[in-house]
C-alpha cells in the first residue's frame, strides 16, 4: 500500500496510536480531512488535536503498532478488499458506481435477496 500511497504506513500507525488511547475516530476523521497531508511533520502537528502524546506517536513511528497493522492488511486482501474506500453488502464487495441511488439500488436488491428468518 505504501507503494501507492508513500504516507500510508505513517498514516496507519498515527491511528493506531490514536487508537491505543481511546482517540481512533477523531483521527480518522482528522487523517481524511487532510488526505493530502499526511507526511510526519503534518502527524506529529495533528497529534495534539486528538489528545495524542507525541511519546506515543514516536513509539508508533518507530514500529510499535506495525504487526498489527500488517495483520489488519493482510486480513483485508484475503477479505476481498482491493482498495479504499470498499464496501461490502452481505458480505459481497460491491464494485458499483459510488452515486447514491446506485448503492441504494444494490442495497434494495440485496434486501429483496435476503432469505427468510
Amino acid at each position: 500500500m505504501s507503494e501507492i500511497h508513500p504516507d500510508a504506513l505513517r498514516a496507519a500507525q498515527f491511528a493506531e496510536a490514536a487508537a491505543s488511547i481511546g482517540q481512533f475516530w477523531p483521527a480518522h476523521d482528522l487523517l481524511y480531512e487532510n488526505q493530502n497531508a499526511l507526511g510526519e511533520d503534518d502527524l506529529y502537528r495533528y497529534a495534539p488535536m486528538v489528545g495524542l502524546p507525541h511519546a506515543v506517536l514516536k513509539e508508533a513511528f518507530a514500529g510499535r503498532f506495525n504487526e498489527k497493522i500488517a495483520r489488519d492488511f493482510d486480513g483485508g486482501i484475503r477479505g476481498g478488499v482491493n482498495g479504499t474506500p470498499s464496501l461490502f453488502i452481505n458480505g459481497q464487495r460491491y464494485d458499483g458506481e459510488r452515486d447514491a441511488d446506485s448503492i441504494i439500488e444494490a442495497l434494495t436488491v440485496a434486501l429483496e435477496n435476503q432469505p427468510e428468518l
